[in-house]
């Protein structure tokens, strides 16, 4: 006796491309005999008959084989907070802008339902990132991020003391400082300068923002290492951002902690799709629409 599949289906229902696109969804999947879960926050936009509603807490995930995120890479984000306790599995559907974390786009609809249907995905895990601020030993924030951490200013410059593995490494003025993992390399990380670095590769990146200091530049640093970041008694607070949804205030004399996650995020990959297995290159050179004209490729024997 098999047990009965199950899927959870969230979507951006500020959009009506992804309202229509989950009812389109949800009724093939309902259709083809799996079970289908909506969160009660959303249910009354997407007004799809014979799906079950559920609050967004760990029951809507518990026992789901995946979660399938119509939206932006805003909605994934604000998926993976319910699927990475679980270790359920994101796919998501872009229709938003760039969508890097989506696997499939809004025109691969029908395909991306099949190869869920048909089992036709492989899941790979995404590093992500534990961040702890404390003052005097007071917790402030115990959190984590997919994407990055990072602490900016609040009224006035950033003064701020980063350390690598117990060392100091260099005082900043400046607007802020991001914790990116390789997924986050493309989003805030990449708009301040830093490098974009493949997914596969396991890295912490610290990029500063703006800073007023010679000694500037974006660090690739070891995924074993732990990355500090005291901002100065004579700064004016500061404010942590995980992933731009979780927000916490820091008075001066604060200390903010960055390591690799213990718990990572996983995504599913689809068989079948035109540019879903393909390499990092293609994807980064599809979303960013970067010039490729003239290339020849390897000469054959």
């Amino acid at each position: 006796m098999t047990t009965k599949r199950t899927v959870l289906v969230t979507a951006h229902t500020g959009r009506g491309a992804a309202v229509e696109a989950a009812r389109v969804v949800i009724g093939r999947l309902l259709d083809a005999g799996l079970t289908v879960r909506i969160l009660n926050a959303e249910a009354d936009a997407i007004a799809c008959a014979g799906a079950d509603v559920v609050p967004a807490s760990a029951t809507a995930v518990q026992d789901a084989e995946m979660m399938i995120v119509l939206g932006g890479d805003g909605s994934l984000l604000r998926a993976a907070e319910l699927a990475r306790p679980a270790g359920v599995p994101l796919l998501g559907v872009n229709l938003g802008h760039v969508g890097f974390l989506a696997e499939a786009e809004a025109e691969d609809l029908t395909v991306t339902v099949d190869c869920v249907l048909q089992e036709r995905y492989d899941v790979e895990e995404r590093m992500t990132i534990d961040v702890t601020a404390r003052l005097n030993g007071r917790l402030l924030a115990d959190t984590w991020a997919l994407n990055e951490a990072t602490v900016e200013k609040n009224d006035r410059m950033l003064e701020a003391v980063a350390e690598i593995d117990g060392r100091p490494l260099s005082r900043w003025g400046c607007d802020g400082v991001i914790c990116a993992t390789p997924t986050g390399s493309t989003a805030y990380a990449f708009s301040a300068g830093g490098p974009v670095v493949w997914p596969e590769v396991e890295a912490l990146l610290l990029v500063p923002i703006s800073a007023h200091a010679l000694f500037s530049r974006p660090l690739v640093i070891s995924p074993r290492s732990t990355l500090a970041l005291e901002v100065q008694p004579d700064t004016a607070g500061a404010v942590l951002w995980c992933d731009g949804r979780r927000r916490f205030d820091l008075p001066a004399g604060a200390r903010v902690e960055f390591r690799r996650g213990e718990v990572p995020v996983r995504l599913a990959r689809l068989h079948g799709l035109e540019d879903t297995g393909a390499p990092f290159t293609d994807r980064l050179v599809a979303k960013f629409d970067l010039p490729v004209q003239g290339w020849r490729g390897r000469t054959r024997p």
